[in-house]
């Protein structure tokens, strides 16, 4: 059987132009989230805690835990340190995900720790 090539044509970007500063931006926002789902992952497995992962990285919901009788539905959100001002990404959590009871898992880049986020009732 013949091995085919598999390739894009076209950026699949809103940024054709890879050195703007808008697909840098991008770029680095989107690893520091991906580098913060897996890093909370693996926190949630220290934890004692089964992970799943949203396929298509799109929705209200990042990922499930389970533990024993417990699920969780989980979006994960970036933070650094106060004292450099540079707070926890986005507002909260959308009505949707209130509704759906949905918990942030704070992930601070800069120390490389996980803890949950207090919610209002």
């Amino acid at each position: 059987m013949e091995q085919q090539e598999l390739f894009i044509k076209e950026p699949v970007t809103a940024y054709k132009n890879e050195s703007s500063e808008a697909y840098r931006e991008m770029m680095d926002n989107g690893r520091k989230g991906d580098y913060a789902e897996f890093f909370a992952v693996v926190w949630l497995w220290d934890q004692g805690y089964e992970v799943f992962l949203n396929a298509g990285h799109t929705g209200p919901v990042d990922m499930i835990a389970t533990k024993d009788e417990e699920t969780i539905l989980i979006d994960v959100k970036t933070f650094g340190d106060p004292k450099t001002r540079t707070g926890v990404t986005g507002r909260g959590r959308t009505e949707k995900q209130v509704a759906l009871g949905v918990k942030l898992l704070l992930f601070n880049y800069e120390t490389r720790t996980c803890r949950w986020m207090e919610h209002k009732k």
